[in-house]
């Protein structure tokens, strides 16, 4: 008996101890603070994430567009679909011009995204590194 009283058992997984703090984190209401440097890195990146996702659909887009013009005219695609010579020339020419059209105006529509995200977060942004450059 008074071995028991004596002893310490101590059991301890490292493994354990982690996936325990990650199932912790899942359900826990209070939010970290962020680190205002780590702030402004999420906020700055936010700002070019859009206008580059929306340029790249509209490049893509424009791309398999211009694509299809192009076989419409130098393929045999043209006949299955019902269309001859002059009349898949024509239509050939005028889809890709728009697949053109649409990989051309990527880089505007890129632009002018970024320029808006830019003026709205605009004041977050200047008051974060004014409190950082203290």
């Amino acid at each position: 008996m008074m071995n028991d009283k004596n002893s310490f058992h101590y059991t301890y997984s490292a493994k354990e101890q982690k996936e325990i703090e990650a199932i912790r984190k899942k359900y826990s209401t209070h939010k970290e603070a962020e680190d205002k440097l780590t702030q402004l890195r999420r906020l700055d990146a936010g700002v070019t994430q859009k206008p580059t996702i929306v340029s790249l659909v509209f490049g893509i887009i424009g791309t398999l567009i211009l694509g299809f013009g192009m076989s419409l005219i130098m393929t045999d695609i043209s006949e299955a679909i019902g269309l001859y010579d002059t009349v898949a020339l024509i239509v050939g020419v005028l889809v890709g011009v728009v697949g053109l059209f649409l990989i051309s105006m990527a880089y505007p529509v890129y632009n002018r995204i970024l320029k808006k995200g830019r003026e709205k977060i605009a004041p977050e942004i200047i008051r974060l590194t004014d409190e950082l450059m203290r």
